[in-house]
């Protein structure tokens, strides 16, 4: 995986940003497409495995859900909170 300085911190991420919108509940009046949380759990594990540490997510994205899913799944691996970068609005 390629790595980058986020600006001008001393933040480091890497260079592929894994957009969030497809995890969460899904709903009627959200999308229905959405990914379940063993699903989102399989994807988070696999860009975790290849290097990735940046998630971009929001909390409109399946009504919030979306944020959870990725949190829990974060803190069920241990993964501590400053290896990881989420993006989030």
């Amino acid at each position: 995986m390629k790595y980058a300085k986020l600006g001008k911190t001393d933040i480091t991420v890497s260079r592929i940003c894994v957009g969030c919108m497809s995890y969460g509940k899904p709903s009627e009046d959200f999308h229905l497409w959405t990914l379940e949380q063993p699903q989102t759990q399989e994807m988070v594990k696999f860009a975790l495995d290849q290097g990735i540490n940046f998630f971009d997510t929001a909390n409109c994205y399946a009504h919030g859900t979306s944020e959870e899913y990725l949190g829990q799944y974060l803190k069920n691996l241990g993964i501590p909170r400053d290896n990881v970068v989420i993006a989030s609005v």
